[in-house]
């Protein structure tokens, strides 16, 4: 039974895209690959991530975050404006090839000239939806900087809440679950 929390938050199409408000999130294809990289490339846009200078190695990694898909069934998305199909970011959930052994996450990137608008919040929220209704996950966590004040901002309005720090990876831990996510549309 869907609960009456989710309902109607986000659409899926047969093609595995969920349309939400503003945003069409679909599987990465390697046409994605020469946009991601303009966004990956670009210091200010990645300062708190993986920035990469070759777009050989933003398709290595883009190509190999998708193949995730086939192992533990979800992978982050190219994030397209519903209304254009303008690419503008990527992200969603995923299960780290990289950095493996932290379960499922939500991670994410966007060009600077799509910040501030409540977009990265609406990608959180419809993988979080996607997550709890759809995959039957029972938590979802994500990692931020601690000087990342924007990112933690979008996963405390998400419903998230810190657990730890991780010297390894020197990032800040936060975690939701169903009973503390926050509506889609609220």
């Amino acid at each position: 039974m869907t609960s009456p929390f989710f309902a109607g938050a986000i659409k899926i199409t047969r093609y595995m895209e969920l349309i939400t408000q503003q945003l069409l999130l679909r599987p990465f294809q390697k046409a994605d690959v020469e946009p991601l990289f303009n966004i990956q490339r670009d210091q200010e846009a990645m300062q708190f991530t993986f920035n990469v200078q070759h777009m050989e190695e933003s398709e290595s990694y883009l190509t190999t975050h998708a193949e995730q898909k086939d192992i533990v069934g979800f992978a982050p998305w190219t994030v397209s404006l519903k209304e254009d199909k303008t690419v503008i970011g990527w992200g969603g959930l995923m299960e780290d090839p990289f950095d493996p052994g932290y379960g499922p996450e939500i991670a994410y990137f966007f060009n600077k000239n799509y910040w501030g608008k409540g977009l990265a919040t609406e990608l959180v929220k419809a993988s979080i939806t996607y997550g709890f209704e759809h995959l039957k996950l029972e938590v979802i966590g994500a990692f931020a900087r601690p000087e990342n004040l924007a990112s933690i901002r979008v996963l405390e309005k998400c419903g998230f809440s810190y657990k730890s720090y991780n010297t390894i990876i020197e990032r800040n831990y936060f975690q939701v679950t169903p009973d503390t996510a926050q509506p889609m549309y609220r």
